[in-house]
């Protein structure tokens, strides 16, 4: 975007990253607090099974996901020719008020529906944020543009959730859901204040945006993605029982593991937006391989403190990359539908968080154990490398045509 100093371009990337830290703190911090959730929500299913318990505590995360992929393509789809600026501070007002409602909610099931609303805005946040940071950035620089955006997300994971988890330890999840309502407000201001306007597309409408699906490799991205964080969350979900029933470390540890996934989380989305610049489908194929490796390790030495931290921060690491990847790859096939393919990838990704933490919850629940999602995410890679696969065979066979 010409007319702008470089500090100017530094701090609205920086405002803007600063909305993907809310968004990974207020998505990943009840990770940390399932066990405290369940206890307060559930009580009764608590005291009579902690494993259930747990299970359906999950389903907040769920919830959460679901919300994503509603959310997503709908507002990206009908809002693709407002002011981008106006819009993400109305994104924002929407985050601050949907997490104060799932911090102050009396029953289980009322905060289960704010977190399907709070899900809502994500998807559109991180697509228009992703635009913007890319016009901020210029050719050739995209995929780092989107990776800035996302590593909030990724730091969300270093210091936001885990010292989230501490409050809502000591303080209680309602106190801890109140603190990243906070985050968001600030939010606000830092994106009023620092980041330019930035008109829509004019020419965007509802019967433009929605050719994007009429694209079977923009259909495989989508897939591609969401298989690949289903692995991911299958894991990432339930961290907090993995180390206090499977390692065998105390409540307090919690926070260190997570910590530990989102060191992993930020250097593999600062790596993923550096290599999908330079060969975006090769980065997707090396980030699957590293997954692989990463989550049969998981399931092989979580039963000690090294495996399980050395494992926790390669699975972060290689989901993560996979992200600024699939984001690229959606906008090199997408057209001029890039507003909704922008935030249809995150409706994705989320789909696969609802599908990880569902199926994760399941085999828990079956009694497999608190490392069979392990094995889930696994299984769930095989498809998405078949994917990756067609997508690469089929545009041999058929060159990309965006005109």
């Amino acid at each position: 975007m010409s007319g702008l100093s470089p500090a100017r371009v530094r701090l609205a990337l920086l405002a803007l990253a600063l909305g993907g830290f809310g968004i990974g703190t207020t998505e990943f911090v009840v990770m940390g607090l399932l066990d405290n959730v369940a206890r307060d929500l559930l009580p009764a299913l608590y005291a009579s099974s902690h494993e259930e318990a747990v299970a359906q505590t999950g389903w907040l995360i769920t919830a959460y996901a679901l919300g994503v992929v509603v959310g997503a393509p709908t507002i990206a789809a009908l809002s693709a020719r407002f002011p981008r600026k106006q819009l993400l501070l109305w994104l924002l007002v929407a985050f601050t008020l949907a997490t104060v409602l799932s911090a102050v909610l009396p029953t289980f099931e009322l905060v289960l529906v704010a977190r399907f609303i709070a899900g809502l805005p994500h998807g559109a946040y991180f697509g228009i944020a992703t635009l913007v940071a890319a016009s901020l950035m210029g050719e050739g620089k995209r995929g780092r543009g989107v990776a800035i955006v996302l590593s909030g997300l990724t730091i969300a994971n270093v210091i936001g959730v885990p010292l989230i988890t501490l409050l809502g330890q000591q303080a209680g999840w309602r106190v801890a859901y109140l603190a990243v309502a906070a985050i968001f407000a600030l939010t606000f201001v830092a994106v009023a204040l620092a980041v330019p306007l930035q008109p829509g597309d004019p020419k965007a409408t509802l019967t433009r945006e929605l050719r994007a699906f009429g694209r079977s490799q923009v259909w495989l991205a989508l897939l591609t993605g969401a298989i690949g964080f289903g692995g991911f969350f299958a894991v990432y979900s339930y961290v907090s029982p993995v180390v206090t029933q499977v390692t065998g470390q105390s409540e307090s540890f919690v926070p260190i593991a997570l910590v530990v996934i989102g060191l992993g989380m930020t250097l593999g989305n600062l790596a993923g937006g550096r290599a999908a610049d330079h060969n975006v489908m090769g980065t997707i194929f090396v980030c699957f391989g590293l997954f692989v490796v990463a989550l049969a390790s998981f399931a092989l030495t979580a039963h000690t403190t090294a495996g399980l931290l050395i494992s926790l921060f390669v699975v972060g690491g290689a989901a993560s990359a996979l992200s600024p990847a699939v984001q690229s790859r959606l906008m090199d096939v997408a057209g001029d539908s890039q507003t909704l393919a922008a935030a249809a990838n995150h409706a994705a990704l989320n789909l696969g968080n609802s599908l990880g933490a569902y199926l994760g919850g399941v085999t828990i629940a079956a009694g497999l154990g608190y490392l069979s999602p392990a094995v889930v995410g696994l299984l769930l890679c095989i498809p998405g490398i078949g994917l990756a696969l067609f997508s690469v065979a089929l545009q041999r066979r058929r060159p990309l045509r965006l005109g």
